[in-house]
């Protein structure tokens, strides 16, 4: 797992956090760091195309925003 590079996409008010990751492999996903309290501080690994069908809120939206940047 050391060799997954990120890049932050977006951090809530509430301290979830999502990241643009890629592994040692080429495999790019999301990866959601949800808040300590209440949500434990677990981690998930998303596929791109489940992240984006998940609905148009900010974390989905930071992720246009940072594409619209290549």
């Amino acid at each position: 797992m050391n060799d997954i590079r990120t890049r932050e996409l977006y951090s809530s008010p509430n301290g979830d956090c999502w990241h643009l990751c890629k592994d040692a492999s080429d495999r790019v996903f999301v990866l959601h760091q949800a808040n300590i309290i209440p949500s434990g501080g677990h981690t998930f690994q998303i596929e791109l195309g489940d992240f984006l069908t998940r609905g148009y809120g900010p974390e989905q939206q930071a992720l246009i925003r940072m594409i619209g940047t290549l």
